[in-house]
């Protein structure tokens, strides 16, 4: 992956899982919902509510798909659940409304302010005086050195989940105080607000052994700095938990405890209902019926900043040929896989046609329309013919006495993804591709996605902000840690390099990045989209400021400060 824009982690209704990175909206009614008549979807559906109308104190207790292995969530083999659980115990240092708006979070930052000098963008921090790590380290400049530093690219050794931004900083210096930050960009810089958006790191985190390995299986609450403190973190028993921190120095949390469980959502489904959780995903429409009955839930719809994505291992030798990978996407009937995905959902919205945007932000275009994506079974046929993989006796493809095999991991015990697995599978038996689907637990999904423990896989790609340009290299970059097709080339680097990050307004970057997706995908076809989705989940009633974290949909891009989530008095 690269940073934070992207990642990924197990999907909802998407069909897949879901990884972190960046419909049109209508007004709706929330309330208990039914399967038949849900309510339609908004922007954004999360609660809001000041700190003055919640009550101090009780518990709140959420799912989550995965307790995952990795903590650190720069890391490239962090994914979007990563990043939601480290968002309760690690700084949040900037906050963002839901349409994007970023802002500093007074309880980190006093100031900041950026500026052009000598034909190069300056960010200046004024960092709380207050601000403290857990193990009494101040919060000062050497944190945001040190993130530069761990994920600009310079040493290849830190496995970055993204260099985006940071390689494009030039320096990290101490300004009058060590409080004072003075982050300088190499050029006028288009995305100024980006690098330091997702957090910063502890400074001890300064090698690439403590980078990639240390939070491996260890969460490092000592390492950590904010209104909650990690007191539990159980990867084998799938259960983590946060409470008060008697260290922290801003707004008092409102909740005395909060859990997360990780579990399947068939699990998920059964344990909201048991009254074992607060909130739980409800992503189709049998979920949303299942939980219909329960005593005091809100049915909740937003807008989901994600991406249902198909990609390919173009590094397995059966995948390695760009026609093949061409003619299994042409093979893909994306119609109606959204049909099963959104069955019952009354959801529809415009054509995914891009991984950089969405069809409701200004400068999107669909570019894989453009490289030439459709279903067509009889050009799939042709392309493969072309590569010299003839049909078998029984329709499937050989070439050289090997059959053209596929797997295709399923992360999900819903029904949905079944369907929709069973879909995909016939759709490429159809041009003459056996898609072998296999079912795995969704607490696999992270080491069986980074081993490349697949030859095909379908995931959602989440994004944290609307800067999706700016991340243009996570995407399609040979060094990704996110498209794991390997499929990219150091030629495509070094056109992103010149065509897109040379550019010094976000509009121009835009539209480089536009221009330049197409030409990628022809030549690549290594990652698709199908379709974004909404975020539906069933909530107790009263439980407001939901979904505070990055890569969560209720509040589209917002990033709430996690102290305000609370029950409502």
């Amino acid at each position: 992956m690269k940073k934070q824009h992207k990642l990924w982690g197990v999907v909802a209704l998407g069909g897949a899982l879901a990884i972190a990175i960046s419909g049109c909206s209508a007004s709706s009614n929330t309330g208990s919902g039914n399967a038949d008549k849900p309510s339609t979807t908004k922007t954004a559906d999360y609660n809001p509510q000041p700190r003055e109308n919640l009550k101090q104190g009780g518990e709140a207790h959420f799912w989550t798909a995965e307790v995952p292995p990795q903590m650190n969530s720069f890391s490239g083999d962090a994914s979007a659940d990563t990043s939601r659980l480290a968002a309760w115990y690690m700084p949040q240092v900037f906050l963002m409304d839901p349409d994007g708006t970023v802002k500093a979070n007074p309880a980190y930052i006093d100031k900041w302010d950026t500026s052009a000098k000598d034909g190069k963008t300056v960010v200046t921090i004024k960092v709380n005086d207050k601000a403290v790590w857990n193990d009494g380290t101040p919060i000062d400049w050497t944190a945001f050195e040190t993130t530069w530093k761990d994920n600009n690219g310079s040493n290849p050794d830190f496995k970055a989940n993204a260099t985006d931004g940071y390689k494009d900083i030039e320096s990290v210096t101490k300004g009058a105080t060590d409080k004072d930050v003075i982050v300088t960009f190499n050029r006028e810089f288009a995305w100024p607000a980006m690098p330091f958006l997702t957090g910063i790191l502890h400074p001890k985190v300064n090698t690439p052994e403590l980078y990639n390995d240390a939070f491996n299986g260890n969460a490092h609450p000592e390492w950590g700095a904010g209104p909650y403190k990690l007191t539990n973190y159980d990867v084998n028993g799938q259960k983590v938990t946060f409470e008060p921190n008697e260290k922290w120095w801003g707004d008092k949390p409102m909740l005395d405890k909060v859990t997360f469980s990780g579990m399947d959502r068939a699990a998920s489904l059964n344990a909201y209902k048991n009254g074992e959780l607060d909130q739980v995903e409800t992503g189709s429409a049998d979920a949303v019926k299942q939980v219909q009955g329960v005593k005091d839930t809100v049915i909740r719809r937003a807008q989901q900043t994600a991406k249902t994505i198909v990609m390919l291992d173009g590094d397995k030798p059966q995948l390695k040929d760009p026609k093949v990978r061409q003619a299994f996407f042409s093979a893909i009937d994306i119609d109606q896989q959204k049909k099963i995905a959104w069955n019952g959902l009354n959801y529809t919205e415009p054509t995914a046609g891009s991984l950089t945007l969405y069809s409701f932000q200004k400068g999107y275009e669909d570019t894989f329309k453009a490289a030439g994506l459709k279903f067509d079974v009889a050009a799939a046929k042709k392309l493969l013919d072309d590569a010299g993989w003839k049909a078998g006796s029984d329709g499937i493809r050989e070439k050289d006495g090997v059959k053209l095999s596929v797997t295709y991991p399923v992360f999900s015990d819903s029904p949905v993804q079944a369907a929709l697995a069973k879909a995909l599978q016939q759709q490429e038996k159809a041009v003459g591709i056996d898609l072998k689907i296999e079912t795995r637990p969704s607490a696999n999904f992270s080491t069986d996605l980074t081993t490349k423990n697949w030859d095909a896989v379908s995931l959602r790609f989440t994004d944290s902000d609307p800067f999706g340009p700016a991340w243009f290299c996570q995407m399609y970059c040979s060094d990704s840690q996110l498209n794991l097709s390997g499929t990219s080339t150091k030629a495509i680097d070094d056109k992103i390099k010149s065509d897109v990050e040379s550019q010094t307004t976000a509009e121009a970057w835009t539209a480089a990045a536009m221009k330049l997706e197409p030409e990628i995908i022809k030549e690549t076809w290594g990652v698709i989209p199908l379709y974004n989705g909404p975020e539906i989940m069933a909530v107790k009633k009263g439980l407001a400021n939901l979904t505070p974290e990055t890569y969560v949909g209720l509040d589209l891009y917002g990033v709430q400060p996690v102290e305000n989530v609370g029950w409502e008095k």
